[in-house]
């Protein structure tokens, strides 16, 4: 069956992470918290944060749900004493200054906007993203200059349930109104990328990135169509898969 769209994984796949530190963000997102009004201490609420992140990461990870940062941040709010909701303006507020500098430390992969261009000339194309503050993903392929090249983008945030669930592989695919052998994923993660994809019956491309290496895919013992060391090598293999 003929190839009629290409899917792509976004953070590691088509675009690197660079100099990031969590603690600086934290940090931020404690600060941006209490210019918002509240008065707590950093200690009680960043422990009242982890005790959060640890009871929802088990969630996201074990049953493949997405729960939203906003969600952490007014339970650890709560637990100190504060009547707010996920959907509060002022934690939306802290949010963006928690975020901006990972935005700020992404940047195209080399060969990343040569493989986009190369793809949607041929073809659809789709973006799939395990993220839980979905605004992120689109601000930053604004920043790196790609959401032209999508015709469809679904972040696990906006769906409720991330990779390797087959729904969000579903939910991209019936947006770019394609059955699934009709496509090929490209991904840089043997479980949520590769697996979740074969799972649906996608085809599958891995690259390897600074989050997952060759051995990382073999330990997996994950198998997919087309292996390749960068994006280059996507490119090439694609063109086959085209041909």
């Amino acid at each position: 069956m003929s190839l009629k769209a290409v899917i792509f994984d976004y953070i590691g796949t088509l675009v690197n992470c660079k100099g990031y530190s969590m603690t600086a963000s934290e940090n931020n997102l404690f600060s941006a918290l209490v210019a918002e009004g509240f008065d707590i201490t950093k200690t009680k609420f960043l422990d009242a944060y982890h005790i959060a992140h640890l009871k929802y990461r088990r969630i996201r990870y074990e049953e493949f749900k997405e729960v939203t940062n906003a969600i952490w941040v007014a339970e650890a709010l709560c637990s100190l004493g504060y009547r707010v909701t996920p959907e509060d303006e002022c934690i939306k507020a802290a949010l963006n200054v928690f975020f901006q500098d990972f935005i700020d430390t992404l940047e195209l992969r080399e060969g990343a906007k040569q493989l986009l261009e190369q793809t949607s000339a041929q073809t659809k194309v789709g973006l799939i993203s395990n993220f839980t503050h979905a605004p992120v993903i689109h601000k930053s392929l604004r920043k790196v200059g790609i959401p032209r090249y999508f015709n469809a983008i679904v972040v696990s945030d906006e769906v409720g349930c991330r990779k390797p669930c087959p729904d969000i592989f579903h939910e991209l695919l019936g947006r770019l109104e394609v059955k699934a052998e009709e496509a090929v994923f490209v991904g840089d993660s043997p479980l949520e990328d590769i697996k979740g994809a074969k799972d649906v019956g996608l085809r599958t491309v891995f690259v390897s990135s600074q989050f997952n290496s060759l051995k990382d895919l073999h330990d997996s013992k994950q198998r997919p169509d087309e292996i390749a060391s960068d994006l280059h090598s996507v490119g090439k293999n694609l063109s086959q898969l085209f041909g």
